[in-house]
């Protein structure tokens, strides 16, 4: 049970707080996934409308770093797992630990994007009107590109929210503020995060792949 300072004094147990927390969570987590589902709805209706168009300007992403990212948010999903786990057991150091891994895969993450970003400023595959990718001027090319930029820019804004999250929480698991009966936060963070790499896990074969 979380100490008295912890519990909200409208709760009538600790129970219902935690019930209550979580419900919040999957509310929150709800509407982030209509949020990508709709803007992986218009890529779908987009790319059906130019089929070959957005081939091709797919092969202009960077696949190796694509790949890369991948691997890193995957391996940071294990290492909050990990976090939670070891929260839930009392050892909130080692879960300390584990999330201090995931934040610097969350910062590993980012600047891979931003290499990525990058290489896309320094041959013009830019959205709309600043769109200037030589070899590929098909119509629907600036369009494919404006789609990216939004969702894999709207996907590391989440990430780099999930890296302030995870740091707040750490912080507090190394202080010792959690325990094997309270550790709500830890919980609900990692729930954050796994939405983090859920969305990546579609954006990475949609965008890079397919």
């Amino acid at each position: 049970m979380p100490p008295a300072e912890v519990r909200a004094a409208h709760f009538a147990s600790a129970e219902q707080q935690l019930a209550a927390a979580r419900m919040g969570m999957w509310l929150f987590v709800a509407s982030e996934v209509l949020l990508f589902t709709g803007l992986f709805v218009a890529y779908a209706a987009y790319r059906f409308l130019f089929p070959e168009t957005f081939a091709q300007a797919s092969r202009h992403l960077d696949l190796f770093l694509g790949t890369l990212n991948t691997v890193v948010l995957i391996t940071s999903s294990l290492t909050v797992a990990l976090a939670v786990h070891f929260a839930s057991a009392g050892r909130s150091k080692l879960a300390a630990a584990m999330l201090a891994a995931s934040i610097a895969f969350g910062v590993a993450f980012l600047l891979v994007k931003a290499r990525e970003y990058g290489h896309h400023f320094e041959t013009r595959a830019l959205p709309g009107r600043h769109y200037g990718l030589e070899g590929l001027t098909l119509p629907g090319a600036s369009l494919f590109f404006t789609l990216y930029f939004f969702m894999t820019g709207l996907h590391a804004l989440h990430v780099l929210v999930g890296v302030g999250v995870l740091g707040w929480v750490a912080a507090r698991c190394y202080r010792g503020d959690f325990s094997a009966e309270y550790h709500t936060p830890v919980e609900l963070g990692g729930m954050y995060w796994h939405l983090v790499d859920l969305v990546w896990i579609f954006l990475y074969p949609m965008l890079y792949l397919i």
